[in-house]
């Protein structure tokens, strides 16, 4: 596998040209057909020669769509291969504010969390930071968008992998995709879901990109999370919520707590009081979800009407909380599920 030339900024874009014998203008013309999704190849404003050079050092497409499935409901799902092989997955959702992309940032998963697709094979291998913004590069592109009029508008960080335990790439993704020039995404419009790697949250919060933090929560106690979360014998819901805190502190963003809603688990009234006792009065917000089931797995979620019976407990005990639109239940709508049925040869 060559290296990925979408992993670089543009400051390194333009020390690249310097030292392959080119003018230093031509950093600009290579770096807006990789912000419009361009493959090297289909750059025209650059050399043959120099595009030889580049194509024998840099993988001329690092990631490509495969397939789009379509749900009833207008939401695409993506099957991405890389230029290795590995397949990933991404989601697109369309709101009346936008569009927004879930992407992936590892092949795969290793934290096994109970109600996920993901993990199901395990941890492949962590994408580079130039693989996570190549699925939004080609998506953009594909519905005509370009860096100075986007079609993707917001980006999530919660399709296959943990994002936290891929950090490097994650920072420098994160660093790549809001800078000036580029797609130029806004911190603002970018959450980060992570299961609670409360040493990589404190981290994050250092970096001064200000993304939405959402932590998967989906017990307020700590005894029934490890059952379904195996991270959470590592790291206690009361140091999850001093890391959000310190988030809080460091960056001004409130933060959110995913809570899926499974049937016989984490979705009665008593339940819903524990939740209230743990998060009222703190900067939060709470989102609802309803599971979208993983056969294999063998978990099930709730209906809608206990969804928003559960929903009113929350606010009528003082929290910030919503019920996530159920999407793409038709086409494998959970994280990893769609990737785990292509890879079983199953048919979606």
């Amino acid at each position: 596998m060559k290296e990925i030339l979408q992993d670089y900024s543009f400051a390194e874009l333009q020390a690249l040209v310097l030292e392959s014998g080119e003018q230093k203008y031509r950093a600009g013309q290579l770096y807006r057909g990789l912000m419009r999704g361009k493959r090297i190849s289909d750059i025209t404003d650059i050399s043959k020669a120099f595009k030889e050079k580049l194509l024998a050092r840099f993988e001329d497409e690092p990631v490509r769509i495969r397939e789009v499935f379509t749900s009833s409901d207008g939401t695409e799902k993506y099957l991405f291969e890389l230029s290795d092989g590995n397949i990933i997955e991404g989601v697109l959702m369309s709101y009346k504010y936008g569009r927004t992309q879930c992407v992936s940032t590892q092949v795969g998963c290793r934290m096994n969390c109970a109600f996920c697709a993901s993990g199901l094979n395990g941890l492949i291998r962590n994408l580079t930071a130039g693989e996570i913004l190549s699925q939004i590069l080609i998506v953009n592109a594909k519905f005509g968008g370009t860096p100075e009029k986007r079609a993707v508008t917001n980006v999530v960080l919660m399709g296959s992998g943990e994002p936290l335990d891929n950090y490097d790439n994650t920072v420098k993704f994160l660093r790549n995709v809001t800078a000036e020039g580029g797609i130029c995404i806004s911190a603002r419009n970018i959450s980060l879901s992570t299961c609670g790697l409360v040493p990589k949250m404190y981290a994050l919060a250092e970096e001064g990109i200000p993304v939405n933090l959402t932590v998967s929560l989906h017990s307020p106690s700590d005894e029934e999370r490890q059952k379904i979360m195996p991270v959470a014998k590592a790291y206690t819901i009361a140091e999850i919520l001093k890391a959000c805190e310190n988030y809080f502190e460091k960056t001004g963003r409130r933060y959110i707590f995913e809570y899926s809603l499974i049937a016989g688990e984490n979705s009665d009234a008593k339940h819903a009081q524990m939740l209230i006792d743990l998060l009222r009065g703190k900067p939060c917000h709470v989102n609802l979800i309803r599971l979208n089931e993983v056969k294999e797995r063998h978990l099930s979620g709730i209906s809608e009407k206990e969804a928003y019976r559960f929903l009113g407990l929350l606010e009528k005990g003082g929290l910030s909380a919503t019920l996530r639109r159920q999407i793409g239940a038709d086409i494998g709508g959970a994280c990893g599920q769609l990737r785990a049925g292509y890879l079983d040869g199953k048919t979606i």
